[in-house]
């Protein structure tokens, strides 16, 4: 497949991907109690509110990390009420939770997709595995390009949701405290790493832990999907 064609389609899966993730964070957000994202617009899956809210991390971002990584990393955002959240600390805890089982979500139905194509013979496991090479197709055209469709669904969610689970403001997981421990103690951790010098070193920390991390996850992931198949390292 063309770069092109191959840049094309981690735009359109990064932008639904992302779209129904912060979509995720504005209806249960509406649903317990904040309309905050429901009035700017947020609970949809129409891409442009949430372009126009972040149009760096959902346009400009993304096409810089693929022309120079060759694959797609970025953001976007659900505005909502902090004295909401804290107020009702599990309740913006399951809010923050929302964004990343939606990436989950994808991740288990992109998997579905391969299983269907491998059970009706259109898709077959590589010899080698790339990063969006999950899942080869036996015929050119159409099975190709379904192939590096769910092979990019598949990677891409994987990346949303690691990342985003990581523990560090300002990414989701640093908001799960209130699930864990009394809410008071978990309010006084999250007022203290919710400062902006902390949340620009949350971010690096993640980034560098991420990069250490995630072949490793990957590689873990593809050999669950494929259990016949043992792959080690081969980018």
């Amino acid at each position: 497949m063309d770069a092109l064609m191959s840049g094309a389609l981690w735009y359109v899966i990064f932008l639904f991907s992302t779209t129904l993730h912060e979509a995720a964070h504005a209806w249960s957000a509406m649903r317990m109690g904040d309309p905050t994202a429901y009035h700017a617009g947020q609970v949809t899956m129409d891409p442009i509110p949430h372009i126009q809210r972040e149009p760096i991390g959902t346009v400009l971002i993304p096409l810089l990390s693929y022309a120079m990584l060759g694959w797609m990393m970025g953001w976007a955002s659900a505005p909502y009420n902090p004295m909401w959240a804290r107020r009702y600390p599990k309740k913006a805890a399951y809010m923050a939770l929302a964004g990343p089982a939606s990436n989950l979500m994808l991740i288990f139905v992109a998997a579905a997709c391969i299983h269907i194509g491998l059970y009706l013979e259109v898709f077959y496991a590589p010899d080698k595995i790339q990063l969006d090479n999950v899942v080869a197709a036996y015929s050119p055209g159409l099975p190709t390009t379904l192939a590096n469709l769910v092979s990019i669904l598949f990677v891409l969610n994987l990346v949303l949701f690691l990342f985003n689970m990581f523990p560090l403001p300002p990414l989701d997981g640093s908001r799960l405290f209130p699930l864990f421990m009394e809410e008071d103690t978990a309010q006084r951790i999250m007022d203290t790493l919710y400062q902006p010098g902390f949340m620009l070193v949350g971010l690096l920390v993640a980034w560098f832990i991420f990069d250490a991390i995630f072949g490793h996850i990957h590689l873990a992931a593809i050999n669950l999907l494929f259990t016949h198949t043992e792959y080690g390292f081969s980018y």
